[in-house]
This record gives C-alpha cells, sequence and structure tokens, in this order.
C-alpha cells in the first residue's frame, strides 16, 4: 500500500499525539493510539526544543530528527508535514513547505491573522500541484456532516437564528503556565478564539454560512491569571437578515455544549457534540404564524398538548466516534488526495473563514462597535499590535 511521509514540525501535546498515533506507539501521556491511519507513515520530527530532541531518539529510534524544518524538508524525508507549533508560525512554515513542493496539512488554527492566512491561500493557489489540507478534525464528525447537509438541501428553507454555547474546556491557570508563549497575545494571538474554539467557529461557518456583520463583548483574564480573552459572548447577523450568537468561556468546570439551529421549516438541536434532535415542522412557521387560532396556541403554551400537538416530527441521530479517530481520519483522507486525488474533507484554504471571524470578533471587543465581515485586516493587525506592545513580551508583527 501505498503511503506519505509525513513530517511532524513541533512535538508538544499536539505533535506527540501524532506521532503515537501513527506509530501505534500511544498519544497523549496514558492515552492509547485510537488506531494507526493506513495511508500514513512518519517521515521525521522535527523540534528545536534538546529535551524533545532526546525523548523522540528514545521512543522513535528509527526515526530521523531535525532541529531546523527546513533542514527536514529539504532532506527528501518527508513529502507532507503538519505544522504543531505556536499559531503565528502556521503560515510562514506551510508557505516555505508549498514552495519547495512540500504538501502541508495545517493545525487549527490556520492562523492568528486573515492578512497571514490569506498570503498562505494564494501561495497554495499559485501551487496546486501540492495538496493544502487543515486538520479541522471535526468535520468528520457524521452528526455534523449530517447536519450541514440537510441544510444545505434546502428541505427546511433559510435559516432564521443560530446560537451556540460552548463552555465545555475548563481550563485552570496551570494550563496557562505551560509555556511562555500559551495566553499571550504576541506569543499565541489570544485565548480561546484562538486555542479552544477554532473548531466550534470552522463548523458553525461551515453549517451556517457566513456572517456579514460581528458585534462582540469580550472579558480578558475572566477569572484567571492571563490577559487574553477567556470568556466571549458575539453576536452576528447573516445576509439574509437572521442572527446568531457564540458564547464561550475556559472557567466553567462543568460546561455545556448546546447548538440551536432555527429554520423555517423546523429545528435542529445538538446536545455535547454527540446527538442531534431535528423537528420537522408539518407546515412552515410562516403558515402557523397566519392561521394558528388563539385556542390552538393555549393548547400548546398550557401543555395540554404532546408533540408539538402533530405541528412537527422529531427524528434523532447521534455520533460515536472519538477525539482520535477524528484525527487519523482526517491524516487518511489528506494522504489519500495526495495518492488518489480523493475530495479533501478539510481544504485548507477554508480555514481563512474562522480566522476571519475570531478577527472580527477581537475587533468589535476592542472597539467596542459592531464590525463588518470579512474583517479589515490593517485595522485589526493595529489594534493586535498595540495590544502585543502593551504586553511587551514580543515584538510587534508588520
Amino acid at each position: 500500500m501505498k503511503k506519505i511521509k509525513l513530517g511532524i514540525i513541533g512535538v508538544g501535546a499536539q505533535g506527540g499525539a501524532y506521532a503515537g498515533f501513527i506509530t501505534g506507539k500511544g498519544g497523549f501521556p496514558g492515552m492509547p493510539a485510537p488506531r494507526q491511519p493506513e495511508y500514513v507513515e512518519l517521515g521525521a520530527i522535527c523540534d528545536t526544543d534538546p529535551a524533545k530532541k532526546a525523548m523522540c531518539e528514545e521512543k522513535y529510534p528509527e526515526i530521523p530528527f531535525f532541529t531546523d524544518y527546513k533542514e527536514m524538508i529539504a532532506s527528501g524525508k518527508v513529502d507532507s508535514i503538519v505544522t504543531c507549533v505556536p499559531h503565528y508560525l502556521h503560515h510562514e512554515m506551510a508557505i516555505y513547505a508549498m514552495e519547495h513542493g512540500i504538501n502541508v496539512l495545517g493545525e487549527k488554527p490556520a492562523g492568528v491573522r486573515a492578512k497571514d492566512v490569506r498570503l498562505m491561500n494564494e501561495c497554495a493557489a499559485a501551487h496546486p500541484e501540492v495538496t493544502f489540507g487543515i486538520m479541522f478534525n471535526q468535520r468528520t464528525n457524521k452528526l455534523y456532516q449530517q447536519i450541514k447537509a440537510l441544510i444545505a438541501s434546502g428541505e427546511l428553507g433559510e435559516i432564521r437564528r443560530t446560537n451556540w454555547i460552548i463552555n465545555s474546556w475548563w481550563r485552570p491557570d496551570s494550563y496557562y503556565q505551560q509555556s511562555d508563549w500559551r495566553a499571550t497575545w504576541g506569543g499565541e494571538g489570544g485565548g480561546v478564539l484562538v486555542n479552544q474554539a477554532p473548531h466550534q467557529l470552522d463548523l458553525w461557518l461551515w453549517m451556517c454560512g457566513l456572517p456579514s456583520k460581528v458585534y462582540a463583548k469580550i472579558i480578558n483574564g475572566a477569572h484567571r491569571d492571563i490577559n487574553v480573552d477567556n470568556d466571549v459572548t458575539v453576536v452576528v447577523e447573516y445576509p439574509n437578515g437572521a442572527t446568531g450568537s457564540f458564547v464561550t468561556c475556559t472557567h466553567d468546570p462543568v460546561g455545556t455544549d448546546r447548538l440551536e439551529i432555527d429554520l423555517d421549516g423546523g429545528k435542529i438541536v445538538v446536545e455535547d457534540s454527540k446527538k442531534a434532535t431535528v423537528y420537522r415542522f408539518k407546515n412552515n412557521e410562516a403558515h402557523l404564524n397566519a392561521n394558528m387560532s388563539m385556542m390552538d396556541l393555549m393548547k400548546l403554551t398550557m401543555g395540554n398538548s404532546s408533540g408539538g400537538d402533530g405541528l412537527y416530527t422529531v427524528e434523532t441521530f447521534e455520533n460515536t466516534d472519538g477525539w482520535g479517530f477524528q484525527h487519523t481520519t482526517v491524516m487518511d483522507n489528506f494522504a489519500q488526495n495526495i495518492l488518489e486525488g480523493t475530495p479533501l474533507l478539510a481544504p485548507g484554504s477554508e480555514g481563512i473563514n474562522g480566522v476571519n471571524l475570531a478577527n472580527a470578533i477581537h475587533l468589535s471587543a476592542w472597539t467596542g462597535r459592531e464590525v463588518s465581515f470579512p474583517v479589515c485586516e490593517e485595522e485589526y493587525n493595529a489594534e493586535l499590535n498595540k495590544r502585543i506592545e502593551e504586553e511587551g513580551k514580543f515584538p510587534v508583527r508588520a
């Protein structure tokens, strides 16, 4: 069986997990590999940390180790890379690799600034001979695939309103203290919006479409010793006039993951990214509005009816796959695109959508006004650099 030779750049938590998955030697400490990808082999590993070099030489003695990603790319040991490095480096490494004929599987987020991701996308477009994917592993979730297809089919009409509360990733201060770059404007580019939430931002846009306007309220360092966003409330407007909201934080130890999508002809509710309930109206809401009597309304609101009093049918479906299976599925799909031309589940070019939204959310909160989508790159960059300069840990970026 033909396989691609993947080089991992950065052997921290995520890169270490990928090395374990590909070799079958385990993912995170204490977490066994869910399965090895069928079409991927580990070609090389790269990291600048001497401790990581020693660890990899012990755990993967047969795998070449490099301290310079450019040397790894030039070595002939890999035909593809995955960028498990701080977010500001994603586009830089991806562009260099694509310009040297190497396929790229980018980690999320695609980058910190829409400006950088746009340059990466332009490079990919100029090099169609290489494959450019992104690790949006949650797009493999069959539940979300089914919802996307249902919305796109038009069966339930247009979207009227969307709401996603996603607070199910509690993080204590010890988490933020793992690395000097983490939870900083200059090192990571933000907090929950660039670290935990990119998957949900991508899914929200992937299923429900792109907004036209964004308004946000952010609390930086809410109940944590950090200076970046970890409590976010967003309101968006879609081109058709529909509205949406997105709420996330990292200080809720109980956590909530609930998505609701209201449409002309029904409603979709997802709990914990595992179970979806689809309500299909027998007549769309406009018909109900025009024809329902007050007596009918009282039956509904007084609790004298069940099952919506025959107004709708109910369907449920669930997703049963897990964290590691999703990642290896994306790896195999990426490899199959290279080897056989199989369509990508997560094209790298689509990573800019979530980055644009995160930038717009930050910019709205920083300026206290509603902003347009896509974001104004120059204004966002100027405001971000103000915060990097105030932080004083990293240089501002052009």
